[in-house]
């Protein structure tokens, strides 16, 4: 009997301890800003796509927050001279077309056209994003960055962990006679970076295998972005930290520090990247890149 009751009472103690709540902490940083800032430039058409999207951090369970107050936002562009600065430069003004969206895109209210022409675009224009929020003054630096067309893109019948993967070759040719980075974008927030220590001037094809469970009729573009070392060194680190879980130009899973500065006070711009503020600036990354595209239907 005495075994009985105590079979009860550790029953009851069971039943009592499920019902108990547990408070789970969750790490509440500052909220930071967040700057998607690739430009994907088709040299085909008359001007480039220039959208720049804003968000903010957010705790956990709580939504992406779009930024939609940006009072000063734009694009300053040009080549060069031996100083580092820009031989009759162009400003592009940027302004949020759709109210609530978070993209800034060229105003279309100014009495100039504030599109960026392709044909103005070569490979040493240097290209400034400066914008203004919450009495902050945030800037990036980056030079136009060449990429090189698609040779080739088949369906294989390969697989690399299962049988329900689907297998895509593409081939391409390397710019010759410089050191050549790249970066693929084969959708579904699936990026790859490339280097070409391997295959330098050469003509060069690799296997990549989807896990979307594609099915006959499903078209797929892929395309092949020009990059420097540091935007490649970037999505590097960027989808190794992610895993996958978030695109690269959303929330990632660590703080992974692009090249946009916090430049507030600072009276020479071009010392960007010198502020004394570690702490203190925002996620995503600012890059104009030749952009490359092909689509397949799967089989």
């Amino acid at each position: 009997m005495n075994r009985f009751f105590y079979i009860l009472a550790i029953i009851a103690i069971l039943f009592s301890s499920c019902e108990d709540v547990i408070d789970v902490e969750v790490p509440t940083d500052e909220a930071r800003l967040v700057i998607d800032g690739l430009i994907r430039v088709d040299t085909t058409q008359e001007f480039a796509d220039v959208k720049i999207k804003i968000t903010k951090t957010s705790s956990f369970f709580e939504p992406v927050e779009v930024v939609s107050d940006v009072p000063n936002i734009h694009i300053y562009y040009g080549v060069e001279n031996e100083f580092g600065e820009l031989i009759n430069g162009s400003f592009s003004n940027l302004a949020e077309l759709e109210p609530g969206s978070g993209v800034y895109e060229p105003d279309p209210t100014f009495t100039s056209d504030q599109r960026i022409r392709t044909n103005n675009i070569q490979e040493e224009t240097a290209f400034w994003l400066i914008l203004e929020y919450e009495d902050r003054r945030y800037a990036a630096k980056t030079y136009y960055a060449t990429s090189v067309k698609i040779d080739d893109l088949q369906q294989g019948d390969g697989s690399l962990f299962n049988e329900d993967e689907t297998e895509v070759i593409i081939a391409y040719t390397d710019q010759p006679d410089k050191e050549n980075y790249y970066v693929f974008d084969f959708g579904f927030g699936n990026f790859l970076p490339s280097e070409d220590t391997f295959y330098q001037n050469q003509p060069f094809s690799f296997s990549y295998f989807y896990d979307e469970n594609l099915v006959t009729g499903d078209e797929i573009s892929v395309s092949i972005l020009g990059a420097d070392e540091d935007f490649y060194n970037y999505m590097n680190l960027l989808i190794e930290q992610s895993e996958g879980g978030f695109g690269p130009f959303e929330t990632p899973a660590a703080t992974v520090r692009g090249n946009i500065f916090d430049v507030t006070g600072i009276d020479n711009i071009n010392q960007y990247n010198n502020v004394e503020q570690p702490d203190n600036f925002p996620l995503g990354y600012f890059a104009f890149v030749q952009e490359f595209k092909q689509s397949l239907v799967i089989e």
